[in-house]
């Protein structure tokens, strides 16, 4: 029986589709194509602006100071510092009259004076997501929304890893871990910022990266640091592969809710698996004083704000010796309804003093999407109160 032209054209139709998925998900499992499918280092949209020039971005002429930074396996990182608004207004004659594009030495620069020998300046250092550079997207926006929070104080030092923009390498998950501590080992001993003055802020990819940071800080020396944002995280890898679709529409894993043994198969040649929920656990459980917030919009289309809960609970868990199940979490938490702007769920271990105090506190709103709520002034807000600045 031959089939109606109109069924055929269809059949072929899906299974074309299928067919192109299938090979796209065998190609993915070429670690080479896998890193690059999952970091998209060479995917951004500034092929025609010149990172060196931040008035193309919408920032005063050298308000930003970029710079590089030498990893300790060679590879060479390009950076941006910027200055909170009102300090630059205060030095601008100056600052104007010093040369566009990384110096051969970044101490000497009036920028980098501004924020070391200020006892009462601040630091987010904020690590960026996947794709882009420094300056794509939403993120000059952040870095602007954040240097204005506190207009005087709060500079911004922030870093394209490895393979991304004008940085030397390739990327992988120890690469980028290394990029980090690099990056955060800068502020503590070349511009002299005690940890209590630094926020690490992480979005989506960086707040892997954010984590993974301030766990090795924690495990080699005890540094903590005044404050940990992650915004749009997720659990790890493997298990965001089961839900996340490329610009929302577009599913990896999750097509293959059906038939888990083939969602598994994939998920176990996944190379780089970012186990944030693990290092989370791992950071407060060895942690004195935490003060972590967890913010993600639950119109989050790339990565779903349940994430959040698994980080939360997992965060939770650390402070407590025996554990606790997600009941007993939920039977303890404090959530504070804000009808249209979302919900807080807060958990508090420990007290003031010697015994150390742990804080966890995890933002829902129901606006802002994967990318632009890191523009929004719930970050910036969480970022003054970490920094004791509001209340």
């Amino acid at each position: 029986m031959a089939f109606n032209p109109t069924l055929k054209k269809a059949y072929w139709s899906v299974a074309i589709v299928g067919g192109l998925y299938i090979a796209f998900l065998a190609l993915l499992l070429n670690p080479w194509l896998q890193r690059h499918a999952l970091y998209a280092n060479k995917i951004h949209a500034s092929w025609w602006t010149d990172l060196n020039k931040p008035e193309q971005f919408g920032y005063l002429k050298n308000q930003i100071q970029s710079f590089d930074i030498a990893t300790p396996d060679g590879e060479v990182l390009y950076a941006w510092h910027v200055l909170p608004l009102a300090l630059y207004a205060k030095h601008e004659a100056a600052l104007i009259q010093g040369p566009a594009g990384p110096p051969d030495d970044v101490t000497q620069t009036l920028a980098f004076k501004l924020l070391a020998t200020d006892p009462e300046s601040r630091l987010v250092i904020n690590f960026h997501g996947n794709a882009g550079t420094v300056g794509q997207g939403w993120r000059t926006d952040t870095y602007r929304a954040l240097a204005t929070g506190s207009a005087d104080k709060i500079h911004v030092l922030t870093v394209d890893y490895r393979g991304f923009g004008y940085s030397t390498g390739s990327p992988n998950e120890q690469g980028l871990i290394t990029d980090g501590v690099a990056l955060v080992k800068w502020a503590l001993e070349v511009a002299q910022i005690p940890p209590d003055r630094i926020i690490l802020l992480g979005q989506s990819l960086g707040t892997a990266v954010t984590t993974a940071v301030a766990e090795y800080f924690v495990l080699q020396s005890q540094t903590e640091f005044s404050g940990i944002v992650l915004v749009a995280g997720f659990s790890d890898i493997p298990t965001l592969m089961l839900t996340y679709s490329i610009g929302g529409f577009v599913p990896i894993l999750s097509a293959f809710r059906p038939y888990p043994a083939l969602q598994q198969f994939f998920a176990r040649h996944i190379r780089d698996t970012w186990q944030t929920a693990v290092r989370l656990e791992n950071l407060v459980r060895h942690s004195k004083n935490v003060n972590l917030v967890l913010i993600h919009a639950k119109n989050d289309f790339d990565i779903p704000w349940k994430h959040s809960d698994a980080l939360f609970y997992a965060a939770a868990n650390a402070t407590s010796e025996e554990g606790m199940t997600l009941k007993q979490i939920d039977g303890v938490k404090e959530t504070m309804d804000l009808g249209e702007g979302g919900w807080v769920n807060s958990w508090n271990a420990g007290a003031q003093g010697n015994n150390g105090m742990k804080r966890i506190r995890q933002e829902i709103v129901r606006h802002g999407g994967h990318n632009r709520i890191v523009t929004y002034p719930v970050v910036a807000k969480a970022v003054l109160r970490s920094f004791g600045l509001v209340i």
